[in-house]
């Protein structure tokens, strides 16, 4: 068998160990984080997380845009009308006690939602005060979180993650490997009933606490969880003590997933005379020892430090070959994903994400929350009605609601993107820059379909600029446009900003976020009134370059020069771009850099947090 396949078996045999290990301590674990997408594997799975789990076990699945009234609990409106009194409603978290949570796309779930997640996880009780009503109630479960965002930058929030003790990726898995049941429910129900008398050493705590910093682990819970996870282990195979065995299967488990770092090769104890080459002088030769003395069975032989290392090769054996360039990546898009392109939004009055609701009066750019406004109202009809009563003899309504009542939705919608390339068509090398750009226009078109973006392309030469490529989406008119591109003449880069500032306008006019890329050497040669001189070109440049930075338009300069030039700095400090210089640029990293970039996303005040 390959080292592959080896590999492969491995994750799936922990696969299965670490389903049967949450059945047996599913609401100390805290639950799974799943990576894969819908599918007959995660199907599989799942029905074989059912068949461990105690048939009375209830499932509740998470809505992804469910409010807080709904995951926390708040006013129960039907309750209320009735009694003229606020009457408490429990909310999900609180009716999924003792049970399972499963979080469909949890990647996407807000950080409002994530966060409550969170804390009933860490605490077991759901704690809020809404709607004038506090409440609290005991929450503990166990959370399935489906990580769908394979290809993108989405990803589970830090602070839940961190509270699951297990991390499966089933992108490789098959449906069949979670076909055959290896443990039965009775097995874990008689686990369940011995797990409250299992033991773990002090010195077994040491040895996962040393792991973990070993392998760059920083959080206390990873340890925590590996301590429930060993603790269910020893109480599935009916010890009633922690061994090595349960050690290891539950480090691999809970700190496989988490390590930041390879642990340091143990260098030789002789590695002082290996480097010397000589002999040790014969003074410094220690005495042997007496072979009739026995050794001092009263010695300790230092268990822990073996312990230790048992534990550490067995982590390391699980760990993907490849664990220093993920953990690289997967480090990068957690700094630049915090302010990512995809989490750019901006309000709506009618349609998007719902966001909540907050006080006003409908109109024509608005929408009622009814739900909302009744449950603020409902709390008061019995004194309006009394108050009804002593003022005036007529009948009072059914439900009096009055201007201060009224909610309105609040949404929030997701902001698309427009890339647009400046390309320099001028001079010599005109025909090899438009060709770069061709390339990498169609490389990031092949996304769009995904990220919902689009794509635009001028190019500026001779004595003006023009709009080669409209903003587009699609493949097949944007190879037609770009079949034939006109290159050569002077350098009006002037002309290629205003334009660029001006297709940039329309984008926003659009309800989307432009990006714009100008690849260029900086050798400016011709003014913006279309006269020869590249003094006066240069300063154009820098002032059309300063008007796009007062609008806040995040930039990328991409200097194609052979030798790049100081100019090109120049223009990029105007324009507050991130500065690339790329002599032998092609297709492919053009149209990474602009992926890379993109990524980071603007800053509160519209600006690049690129520097």
């Amino acid at each position: 068998m390959s080292a592959e396949a080896t590999q492969a078996a491995l994750r799936a045999q922990d696969a299965e160990s670490a389903t049967a290990l949450l059945a047996v301590d599913p609401s100390g674990l805290g639950g799974v984080a799943v990576r894969s997408g819908a599918g007959p594997v995660r199907d599989a799975w799942f029905a074989y997380l059912c068949a461990l789990l105690a048939p009375d076990v209830t499932l509740r699945r998470l809505p992804l845009n469910i409010t807080d009234d709904r995951l926390l609990g708040g006013l129960d409106l039907g309750a209320t009308l009735i009694a003229g009194r606020r009457i408490a409603e429990q909310g999900l978290l609180a009716l999924a006690d003792g049970g399972v949570v499963i979080a469909p796309m949890a990647e996407r779930l807000g950080a409002a939602t994530s966060w409550h997640i969170g804390a009933a996880l860490e605490t077991g009780v759901v704690a809020a005060e809404r709607d004038g009503l506090t409440l609290r109630a005991p929450a503990r479960f166990a959370l399935v979180a489906y990580d769908e965002g394979a290809g993108s930058d989405e990803r589970l929030a830090d602070g839940l993650l961190d509270r699951l003790a297990f991390h499966l990726n089933l992108e490789a898995a098959t449906a069949k490997a979670f076909t055959e049941l290896e443990t039965t429910r009775a097995e874990i129900a008689a686990a369940r009933a011995r797990l409250g008398g299992v033991t773990i050493s002090d010195d077994a705590i040491e040895a996962l606490c040393a792991t973990a910093l070993a392998l760059g682990i920083g959080s206390a819970r990873a340890v925590l969880q590996a301590v429930r996870a060993a603790r269910a282990s020893a109480s599935l195979a009916g010890r009633a003590a922690v061994d090595d065995d349960d050690l290891t299967l539950a480090g691999r488990l809970v700190f496989g997933p988490r390590a930041r770092s390879l642990p340091p090769a143990n260098e030789p104890e002789n590695a002082e005379d290996e480097d010397s080459g000589g002999e040790p002088e014969a003074e410094n030769e220690p005495t042997p020892p007496d072979a009739s003395e026995e050794p001092d069975k009263d010695q300790d032989p230092q268990p822990e430090k073996d312990l230790q290392e048992l534990l550490l090769d067995s982590v390391v054996a699980a760990l993907p070959d490849d664990l220093l360039a993920k953990l690289d990546k997967a480090a990068a898009g957690a700094r630049q994903g915090a302010a990512g392109r995809t989490g750019a939004r901006k309000q709506a009055a009618r349609r998007g994400r719902p966001m909540g609701h907050r006080q006003g009066r409908p109109s024509s750019g608005t929408r009622l929350d009814l739900v909302a406004t009744l449950t603020q109202a409902a709390p008061w009809q019995q004194l309006r009605k009394a108050e009804r009563a002593a003022s005036s003899s007529q009948a009072a309504p059914l439900i009096e609601i009055r201007r201060d009542d009224f909610r309105i939705k609040r949404f929030a919608q997701r902001l698309s993107q427009t890339t647009i390339f400046a390309v320099d068509a001028s001079g010599s090398a005109a025909f090899q820059r438009l060709g770069e750009a061709k390339g990498a226009v169609e490389l990031l078109l092949a996304d769009c379909y995904i990220r919902r973006d689009r794509v635009a392309l001028l190019a500026f030469r001779g004595t003006g600029a023009e709009v080669l490529l409209a903003p587009t989406r699609s493949t097949a008119r944007a190879r037609r446009a770009l079949a034939e591109l006109p290159g050569g003449g002077g350098t009006p880069l002037a002309a290629g900003l205003d334009l660029a500032r001006t297709l940039a306008d329309q984008v926003r006019r659009q309800d989307e976020l432009p990006l714009l890329i100008v690849m260029t050497d900086g050798g400016a040669n011709i003014g913006s009134d279309g006269r020869p001189g590249r003094p006066r070109a240069l300063a154009d440049a820098i002032s059309a370059a300063h008007r796009l930075k007062g609008d806040g338009l995040r930039c990328l300069l991409i200097d194609t020069a052979t030798r790049p030039q100081p100019q090109a700095r120049q223009v990029a400090d105007a324009l507050g771009a991130l500065y690339v210089p790329l002599p032998n640029a092609d297709a492919a990293s053009i149209s990474r850099a602009a992926k890379a970039f993109d990524t980071r996303g603007p800053r509160h005040d519209g600006r690049s947090n690129v520097k």
